[in-house]
C-alpha cells in the first residue's frame, strides 16, 4: 500500500471565500480570476469586501499547493475545459507554467482554486473570456467534450464545427498559433457518428489550422502505473511552419513496466462506515444484476478483487458500484447517515474519493474542499494524470 499521508484539513473560511466569489456578478468573478493568475492584489479588496476573505484569497494565489516543480520554467501552456487541473498537475511536473486556465462549473473552480492558488476564467465560449488569453504561450490542452457536428459536404470543415465546444478551440489555437496542442477525449469519439465527428476534428487541424497531427491514439491509464482501466483518446499536432520534420518523430509513450494493482491505492486506515453499503441496497444491486443477466447484458455492480484493476471510474450511472471493494477492517457498523436498514457485515464498500483520487494519479495532498458527492464528479471527468504526463513528455521532445 501507499505510505500515509495525512490530508489537510480545508480552512473554515474556504466555504465563506467561495459563498461570496459565487455571488459576484460574471464580470467581477472574472476579473478576481484575471487577479489570480497575474498574483497581484489589485482590487480584490473591493471586490470581496470580507477583510477574511481577502486574506486567503491572496494566501492561496501567493501560496498555492501545487507550483512547477522547477524553479526556471521550461514552457508555457493554457489549461482548457480545466476540470480539477489533472492536465495542469502533468504539465507543471515537467517544468510547464500554467498561464491561462478556463473551467465553467463553480465546485470544479473551487478545488482547482483551492490546490493551485488560481480561480479559472468562466466560459470559454464568451469573447471575453477568450480576450483573457495570452498573446503567446507553447502549448494549448484542453479535454474538450465530445458533439456532434452539422456536417454539410463530405468532408466536414472549421465552419462544420461552429456551435460546439471544438470550434472555440480551433478557433483559440487559429488565433495564438500555440507550438503545439494536446487533446483528450472520449474512446467513443474514434466511432461516434461513424467517425465522422474524429475525421472533421482531424481535418480541421491539419488542413484548415495547418498543424501536423499523428495518427491519434487509444490510450489506457493501466499502463502508467495506476490500477484503473481507462481508455481515452489523445491528440496531439504540433504548427506546421516550424516542426513538419521534427514531428515525424513523434511517439506516444510506451507502457510503463510497473504492475499495480487495488491493493496499492486502498485508504491505509478504516474509511468512515459511509462507505459501506447498506444490506438492502446491496440486495437491490444484486438483483438489479441478475434481471440484466437473465436478458444477457453484463450490467450491473461489480467487485474489484485486491488483486486486480479497476474499471474506468465514471460519473452517473453505476460508477462508484462497478467498483465496490471488500475491506472487512470495520469493527462499528453504526450508520452515520441515513440509510435503509444494517450496514452490510461483508465488508462490501464503495471506494472512497481518495482512492478515486490515487487512480487517477492525483498525490494524497491534493485535497477536495467540496462533499464527496462533488468529489467523485470531479475525479470521474478528470483525466489520468500521469497517462497525460508520459504523452506530454514525447511532445515536449519534439518542441524543445
Amino acid at each position: 500500500m501507499i505510505a500515509p499521508i495525512k490530508p489537510q484539513s480545508v480552512n473554515p473560511s474556504h466555504k465563506k471565500l467561495f459563498s461570496k466569489i459565487s455571488e459576484l456578478p460574471d464580470q467581477d468573478r472574472e476579473q478576481l480570476a484575471a487577479i489570480s493568475h497575474n498574483y497581484t492584489e489589485s482590487t480584490s479588496n473591493d471586490l470581496l469586501v470580507d477583510e477574511e476573505a481577502i486574506q486567503l484569497f491572496l494566501s492561496k494565489i501567493n501560496k498555492p499547493k501545487f507550483k512547477t516543480k522547477k524553479k526556471k520554467n521550461d514552457f508555457t501552456f493554457i489549461d482548457l475545459f480545466a476540470g480539477i487541473g489533472g492536465f495542469r498537475m502533468a504539465m507543471q511536473n515537467l517544468g510547464g507554467k500554467c498561464v491561462f486556465t478556463s473551467e465553467w462549473e463553480p465546485k470544479a473552480q473551487e478545488t482547482y482554486f483551492h490546490n493551485f492558488g488560481e480561480l479559472p476564467f468562466g466560459d470559454i465560449t464568451k469573447e471575453s473570456t477568450k480576450a483573457q488569453i495570452p498573446k503567446e504561450f507553447d502549448v494549448l490542452c484542453a479535454g474538450f467534450p465530445c458533439q456532434a457536428f452539422s456536417i454539410a459536404g463530405k468532408r466536414g470543415g472549421f465552419e462544420d464545427t461552429r456551435g460546439t465546444l471544438f470550434f472555440d478551440v480551433a478557433k483559440i489555437i487559429e488565433k495564438h498559433r500555440p507550438r503545439a496542442i494536446f487533446l483528450e477525449n472520449v474512446k467513443g469519439l474514434v466511432n461516434h457518428k461513424s467517425g465522422k465527428t474524429l475525421e472533421t476534428i482531424l481535418n480541421v487541424l491539419r488542413n484548415d489550422l495547418g498543424y501536423i497531427v499523428p495518427k491519434p491514439r487509444i490510450m489506457n491509464a493501466k499502463n502508467f502505473g495506476v490500477p484503473q482501466n481507462r481508455e481515452r483518446i489523445f491528440i496531439v499536432g504540433f504548427r506546421k511552419e516550424d516542426y513538419e520534420e521534427q514531428a515525424a518523430h513523434f511517439h506516444y509513450p510506451k507502457p510503463s513496466k510497473k504492475e499495480v494493482c487495488i491493493e496499492d491505492i486502498l485508504e491505509e486506515d478504516v474509511p468512515s462506515v459511509k462507505y459501506y453499503l447498506s444490506k438492502q441496497y446491496l440486495k437491490t444491486l444484486i438483483e438489479h444484476k441478475r434481471r440484466h443477466a437473465e436478458k444477457g447484458n453484463g450490467f450491473g455492480y461489480e467487485i474489484i478483487n485486491n488483486d486486480e484493476i479497476a474499471n474506468a471510474i465514471v460519473v452517473g450511472g453505476m460508477g462508484r458500484e462497478r467498483n465496490l471493494v471488500v475491506d472487512k477492517r470495520l469493527k462499528d457498523f453504526t450508520p452515520i447517515t441515513h440509510i435503509k436498514g444494517e450496514v452490510n457485515r461483508k465488508g462490501i464498500r464503495k471506494m472512497t474519493p481518495r482512492e478515486w483520487a490515487r487512480l487517477q494519479g492525483f498525490p494524497d495532498s491534493y485535497t477536495f474542499p467540496v462533499a464527496d458527492v462533488h468529489a467523485y464528479k470531479q475525479l470521474g471527468n478528470s483525466v489520468a494524470v500521469p497517462a497525460i504526463q508520459a504523452t506530454a513528455k514525447e511532445l515536449l521532445k519534439i518542441i524543445q
